[in-house]
């Protein structure tokens, strides 16, 4: 029997609780959902979207319409700000770019800055909205040299994902959006399904499952 198909562990999860369950309980909880991601890729993470979440998933990628759509749902003070807020970030890594330690000369001792293909982006979503995880986490792999970057975040009612969400990846310059969470996003960005693409290096906060 599956770990999932336990009702009472099925609910512990779908609430997020770490007070109901111990620590191996957890581990074996993950472990299994990332068995089953590594081994039956996008139809286990719509599997377990639908135990965990309650969620059915039409598809598994944000479209650009739907990013665009997301604009107008959003208060424009609000869009104004993120973009203040992704200047500021930007700067801040450009300069520690500028005035990393590179000297090689003394004792053979240096730094080498040698940006990595893909990042993968976890923004939590659920009760809250995290914006500011997407600006903080996608704007210094840009400005590193990171090629693409990927975001996974729980959907919402209707497999949506936040329009807030939604623009502040857009700002940030993240180049694919899946509406994903749990740790089925982290096993996805790692292993890679036939639609998620596999990272080189996951960043970004999450519960005890992520």
């Amino acid at each position: 029997m599956k770990i999932l198909d336990n009702l009472e562990t099925a609910k512990a999860a779908l609430t997020r609780s770490t007070s109901t369950l111990g620590d191996s309980h957890q581990e074996a909880v993950v472990r299994d959902i990332i068995d089953q991601v590594q081994s039956r890729g996008d139809k286990a993470i719509r599997t377990l979207t639908r135990k965990i979440d309650a969620i059915d998933l039409e598809s598994l990628e944000v479209e650009r319409s739907e990013i665009d759509t997301a604009y107008g749902e959003v208060n424009d003070e609000l869009v104004n700000a993120l973009n203040v807020a992704a200047e500021q970030i930007r700067s801040f890594h450009q300069l520690q770019l500028l005035h990393s330690f590179k000297e090689f000369m003394e004792a053979g001792i240096g730094q080498l800055i040698r940006p990595i293909e893909r990042v993968g982006v976890y923004v939590p979503g659920g009760t809250a909205r995290y914006p500011s995880t997407a600006l903080m986490t996608a704007i210094p792999a840009r400005i590193a040299g990171v090629e693409e970057t990927v975001m996974t975040t729980p959907p919402g009612d209707g497999g949506k994902v936040p329009a807030i969400t939604l623009v502040a990846a857009d700002i940030a310059g993240v180049d694919r959006i899946f509406r994903i969470g749990g740790a089925q996003a982290i096993a996805a960005l790692c292993y890679g399904t036939e639609t998620v693409p596999k990272v080189d290096k996951i960043c970004g906060p999450g519960n005890v499952f992520v």
